[in-house]
């Protein structure tokens, strides 16, 4: 199979020929019909999550269909159409697992990490961290929805009913969350780098009341705030603009670092928290509701080969939405 393959962080992926892959007793087959770009693989090329399985084939906002079964798969069929996340196993038997907070499993593996993702055109994935896909959605307008929304999705719950959200970094994450939000009567507050006006029209467009810069104090004071930016140092401005039992929510799998901040814009029972991963019953619910909603993503396809481009894209903020190869 042809595949997007990283050899060793710090280099552009290298477009090759790998095996086939064979499922295990519990794994699905899939062709891979589109897989999401996310800042996530950004990190694991730039060395910034450590460990990586290489040479890697990253990817986890994976739409596949079946193509195979391993010998205990009971959960799917030969046909199937369904999404993978970034969570890909996890051990079943640690108190997380049987408490259903396997997203903070000490063993579990994720995809494109430690297992070979979907920047390629087939892939094996383990049949517990597989979810059908409502056929409202095409391959390429699902795949944002696999860690954009299911990640955004939990940051969300975290803000409990928070009526003034503040949403800070207005990409893929950003623009699926903030249309669940509207749906359910919040008002959103977007923060996006500098003055990207492209990016602040965009959130408008989606319901945004209001949309300015970073550094920029929204009009109101905020309930929750989350942050999709990898940038430590929106915390204490995040803090600064969310009054008294607010939440600030740090939806990203790496951030650089918190600055020192004073105790004052902590006081009064405000909240930091971050999100790790997600849950089964987080795919369940988000992807049943997306397409009642319905969410819409913006998405941008771009060929397999040009994996390194779509990056190169992420990474400038060249996008309004989400970027999703297509093998």
């Amino acid at each position: 199979m042809k595949a997007m393959c990283l050899m060793q962080a710090g280099q552009p992926l290298v477009y090759t020929e790998l095996p086939d892959p064979k499922p295990s007793e519990h794994q699905l087959l899939l062709r891979i019909l589109a897989c999401g770009v996310c800042r996530t693989d950004l990190h694991i090329m730039d060395g910034e999550l450590p460990n990586p399985v290489l040479p890697l084939v990253p990817g986890h906002e994976i739409i596949g269909e079946v193509i195979g079964l391993g010998s205990r798969v009971t959960q799917f069929k030969i046909g199937d159409r369904v999404g993978v996340p970034w969570l890909g196993w996890t051990c079943g038997n640690c108190k997380f697992c049987l408490s259903d907070r396997e997203n903070l499993c000490d063993n579990a593996r994720f995809t494109g990490y430690q297992i070979n993702g979907g920047y390629a055109e087939m892939t094996v994935a383990d049949q517990r961290y597989c979810f059908p896909v409502d056929e409202h959605y095409s391959a390429l307008n699902a795949a944002p929805l696999l860690c954009a929304g299911l990640i955004g999705y939990r940051a969300l719950r975290f803000a409990g009913n928070a009526k003034r959200l503040g949403i800070y970094g207005f990409g893929a994450a950003a623009h699926i969350i903030a249309q669940v939000a509207v749906h359910q009567g919040r008002e959103i507050y977007a923060f996006t780098r500098d003055d990207d006006i492209q990016a602040q029209d965009f959130a408008r467009k989606l319901g945004a009341v209001w949309a300015g810069n970073s550094s920029q104090k929204p009009p109101v004071t905020l309930d929750a705030a989350l942050i999709f930016a990898p940038v430590g140092a929106l915390v204490p401005t995040a803090l600064e603009s969310t009054g008294k039992g607010g939440t600030v929510v740090c939806a990203g799998i790496h951030m650089s670092d918190i600055p020192q901040f004073s105790y004052d814009i902590l006081w009064g029972e405000r909240v930091i928290r971050s999100v790790a991963n997600l849950t089964r019953q987080d795919g369940i619910e988000f992807l049943g509701m997306a397409p009642a909603i319905p969410v819409n993503t913006h998405s941008v396809a771009y060929p397999l080969s040009m994996a390194n481009a779509a990056l190169a894209d992420l990474r400038a903020g060249r996008l309004s939405g989400a970027a999703v190869l297509i093998p």
